[in-house]
């Protein structure tokens, strides 16, 4: 059976999952709000920019977290 545990673990793609999930819909809310107002076709028009969003961030946060807990690691010295 295939393993990315070489990769990263669960946890690391289950994190990442979620965090794509909530900045992906409090953000297309916000910026199709901002931008087009609450019009007649608003949940059709945000879901569409929110499924985009996550399928753009997931990949994002995937790579993006591991540099960020590294940077934490180093600024936050216990």
């Amino acid at each position: 059976m295939w393993s990315i545990s070489w990769i990263m673990n669960m946890s690391d793609i289950v994190f990442g999952g979620i965090m794509a999930f909530m900045m992906s819909f409090v953000m297309s809310l916000v910026m199709t709000f901002v931008s087009i107002g609450f019009v007649p076709d608003f949940l059709n028009i945000w879901f569409t920019s929110f499924i985009i969003g996550l399928i753009v961030s997931f990949p994002i946060a995937l790579i993006v977290a591991p540099i960020a807990a590294k940077i934490v690691k180093i600024t936050i010295k216990k």
